[in-house]
């Protein structure tokens, strides 16, 4: 069974995806549960209240007016974070945007820290490097899941963090073609990556729009073909161990059909 730890289910994919559409497209792909997160929240809460058993949902505070470029700076977003928090059962806040470190967004940075710590979640945080050091200076205590492992970072400074901050995972979405060759076979140099540091990397598909959505089938395929490269104990542990350890989950291949 492979956790997908890294889908949205965002308002433009409701009505082509309605929530009976993503289950059975994740049983196709088996595909046993998923972290989601949504813009607005409300698509994630629609997906779990669906199939409670199936989706683990992570808060994340964009809608149509807030987004990547400036939810740091928009009135009411601490509060909105920590009310759905506190309402529903958000294992995770994220995936958020941080493109920089800028001592300005520190108290809603040290907000966020600080109820993430207190809810005992991870953050879910897409950012080179540098923001991921920076959240560790604020609590080294944090748990972050960065995401794309850092998207365009290299191995070698994925290396790098994962060994310097050992509560920091990493989902794989968008690393697909990095990892595995243009012939297929898989990057040397990121195979002793996942290997190395197994039991901290998770799969994700990132269906952040609705092409992703379509391309669904193909994606789980990619991931599933770079699992196979790795030895069985680090791709199981890859493709759903590290997450039912994370989010204290069950996973197997009987929740297949179920919600």
């Amino acid at each position: 069974p492979i956790f997908d730890a890294h889908m949205h289910y965002k308002r433009d994919a409701w009505a082509s995806f309605p929530p009976d559409v993503v289950l059975s497209m994740m049983d196709n792909n088996g595909v046993a549960m998923a972290l989601v997160s949504s813009s607005p929240d409300q698509g994630t809460i629609t997906l779990w209240e669906y199939a409670p058993q199936r989706i683990v949902p992570e808060m994340r505070p964009y809608d149509d007016a807030v987004g990547p470029s400036n939810w740091t700076r928009t009135d009411g977003v601490g509060d909105l974070i920590e009310q759905r928090v506190r309402q529903y059962p958000h294992q995770g806040i994220g995936e958020i945007h941080l493109h920089r470190v800028d001592p300005l967004d520190e108290p809603l940075m040290n907000r966020i820290v600080a109820l993430a710590m207190e809810k005992n979640i991870p953050l879910h945080v897409h950012s080179g490097h540098q923001p991921v050091e920076y959240l560790y200076r604020l609590n080294p205590g944090l748990t972050i899941i960065w995401a794309h492992a850092g998207m365009t970072e290299p191995a070698a400074v994925v290396e790098r963090m994962m060994a310097r901050y050992p509560s920091l995972y990493a989902d794989t979405s968008y690393r697909e073609m990095d990892i595995l060759t243009g012939d297929g076979e898989i990057d040397e140099q990121w195979r002793l990556l996942l290997e190395r540091f197994a039991d901290r990397f998770m799969v994700g598909s990132d269906t952040w729009v609705n092409t992703q959505w379509l391309d669904y089938d193909q994606l789980i395929a990619t991931n599933r073909q770079w699992l196979a490269h790795l030895t069985t104990a680090t791709a199981r542990k890859i493709a759903y161990q590290n997450a039912e350890r994370l989010f204290g989950k069950k996973i197997g291949t009987d929740l297949f059909g179920k919600r």
